[in-house]
């Protein structure tokens, strides 16, 4: 029996009074780490048990979650950081260059810091950087000296639709002032939420189901029956949460929406809350998009004011409160229950399925998941109803869809258009055509996880199934690659996203994406063996079948695609 006593050091004053401002809530971890690490400059081992001791966790969770999130520092840093991105856009733009020219001029800056990034969701502005919180691009190496000095490049605008569009999601594009609502009720704004509270819930409910609405983050999944699901749970509370992560690389929609028409976002998402019963929600959006995080924060409060949220909404008994929660880096939170499991205090590690969210989610109950393009969607479905949603497509799949398009076209960024369109029509008549000199040699379809299309799937019609055929729609974004890209040095650039991802948890994709990216690199140098291909293709079978997540699963896409269509370039290498 030991004599001896403890006696622990107080907590730091500064954050018990932090931790008391979030009510000593776990779940506000990572909004009290990141607050400790803007005060002190890093995350110090006795700052982050401090943390624990004030939320009354383990300090082995507080340290888990520490040092989960790429944003967070456990070591100091300089004062200012630049985070260049290397994600397959920005490289095909000339990010290598632009991080080399910007080492060499950070030299002469101490107070500067360099790092680089997967993915900043700012791939219409490559090569992009996040400049402490601030979205940066496009660079080159005649901009960093001005970047220093405060620029920081705007946005794409996007107002004027283009030829062969239909707009339904991106209708008030250029048309509505973001940080006022009194714009976006002049556009009809929460018309779709008025309409339906006056109905009951069930209808509501069976216009999204009958309109077949499905979801517009990459799965496809219909968005009426996910909804029905969580109606039909009888636990309460439920909750509604809109997935804002967007950290696949190729995909910036969500953010466009965001910040062109918030309000539209938040009416979709209430409207859901009514639909199921749920009176909470919550946007997690990536921690890589600050500005767009406080244009909803203050879109929410602005809503709140005039009754289109919070308490009795419109005079109903329908009560709806939306909170903003940003991650800090991690792009597997973008799979729903690592998202959940951030948005709960942790590290964002995915969960074991089922159970499903719709069942089992946020606190153990049934939560509702979805997409902020699918959220858009659903007013003006209510407004106009589901026979005129479904009248918009000739094509299997109803309604319309909000595309991407990038790399070496005439007109890269976002368009609106049914689904069944072809990957010529979206270069042709979409894209305004390849550039002067350039011939098409294959496509990025989908998102970082999809296929590498070669030119014989140009004419087919892309929808959920087509990645069967060679072409993947994903989330609905396409990288137009030339003659000058390498499909070798393509496919190594993708895998070494993967492998910077990978959350670790699984050993399929911990090792499975590390020894690709190996071979991948040995291959590049130009050292290549006789089974290399037939090793790749035996190692992403398993990552697909052994893997805990999509994450690890979806690697056999772009993989699988290149090894068929480009074979010979991945053998005959000199």
């Amino acid at each position: 029996m030991s004599n001896k006593h403890h006696r622990f050091k107080p907590i730091d004053p500064d954050i018990d009074t932090l931790a008391q401002k979030y009510r000593n809530d776990p779940t506000a971890i990572l909004d009290i780490l990141k607050q400790v690490q803007d005060t002190n400059g890093c995350l110090t081992p006795e700052a982050i048990t401090d943390v624990a001791r004030a939320l009354i966790i383990p300090p082995a969770r507080a340290f888990g979650v520490a040092s989960f999130y790429s944003m967070l520092a456990l070591k100091p840093k300089p004062y200012n950081i630049v985070r260049v991105c290397d994600g397959p856009v920005c490289w095909l733009k000339g990010s290598n260059l632009v991080h080399q020219e910007l080492y060499k001029l950070l030299e002469q800056h101490p107070d500067w810091g360099l790092e680089r990034s997967s993915c900043l969701g700012l791939c219409d502005r490559a090569p992009a950087a996040l400049v402490n919180d601030e979205q940066t691009g496009p660079l080159n190496e005649t901009k960093l000296g001005d970047m220093l000095a405060g620029w920081r490049g705007a946005n794409q605008d996007y107002a004027q639709s283009r030829p062969g569009e239909l707009r339904v999601i991106l209708k008030n594009m250029g048309q509505v002032t973001p940080s006022s609502i009194e714009s976006a009720l002049d556009r009809g704004a929460y018309c779709g939420l008025g309409t339906a509270l006056s109905r009951t819930p069930d209808a509501v409910l069976a216009e999204i189901e009958e309109s077949g609405l499905t979801g517009r983050g990459g799965a496809g999944f219909p968005v009426g029956r996910k909804w029905r699901f969580v109606a039909q749970a009888n636990r309460s509370p439920k909750y509604i949460i809109c997935n804002a992560d967007e950290s696949e690389p190729l995909i910036f929609k969500d953010r466009v929406l965001i910040d062109s028409n918030p309000h539209q976002i938040l009416e979709g998402m209430a409207i859901a809350g009514y639909a199921t019963g749920a009176s909470e929600a919550f946007i997690y959006i990536r921690g890589e998009y600050i500005s767009q995080a406080n244009l909803l924060e203050h879109a929410i409060h602005q809503a709140e004011e005039i009754g289109w949220l919070g308490n009795n909404i419109a005079g109903s008994s329908f009560s709806f409160h939306v909170h903003v929660h940003c991650g800090a880096g991690a792009y597997i939170c973008g799979e729903e229950t690592a998202l959940i499991e951030s948005l709960e205090g942790k590290p964002g590690e995915p969960r074991v399925r089922p159970p499903y969210p719709p069942a089992y989610g946020y606190m153990g109950m049934p939560t509702l998941v979805n997409n902020v393009e699918s959220y858009a969607a659903a007013p003006a479905i209510i407004c106009n109803g589901a026979s005129w949603f479904r009248s918009l497509s000739n094509y299997s799949t109803p309604g319309t869809k909000v595309y991407m398009i990038l790399g070496h076209v005439n007109r890269p960024g976002i368009f609106e258009a049914p689904f069944g369109i072809t990957l010529r029509r979206v270069i042709d008549e979409f894209g305004g055509g390849m550039r002067p000199g350039s011939e098409f040699r294959f496509a990025l379809t989908g998102g970082a996880a999809g296929t590498l299309a070669p030119p014989e799937v140009l004419d087919i019609p892309i929808d959920y199934t087509s990645f069967s055929k060679g072409v993947s729609l994903g989330a609905g974004a396409f990288l137009i690659c030339d003659q000058t890209v390498l499909p070798l040095e393509f496919l190594r650039v993708l895998i070494h996203f993967f492998t910077q991802e990978s959350c670790g948890k699984c050993t399929p994709c911990r090792m499975g994406t590390q020894n690709l990216l190996q071979t991948l690199n040995r291959m590049s140098a130009g050292v290549i063996r006789k089974n290399d291909v037939q090793e790749m293709l035996a190692l992403v079978d398993v990552m697909q079948s052994a893997s805990f997540c999509g994450l690890g699963q979806s690697v056999a896409m772009p993989v699988r695609s290149a090894l068929t269509y480009f074979r010979p370039t991945f053998e005959a290498i000199s």
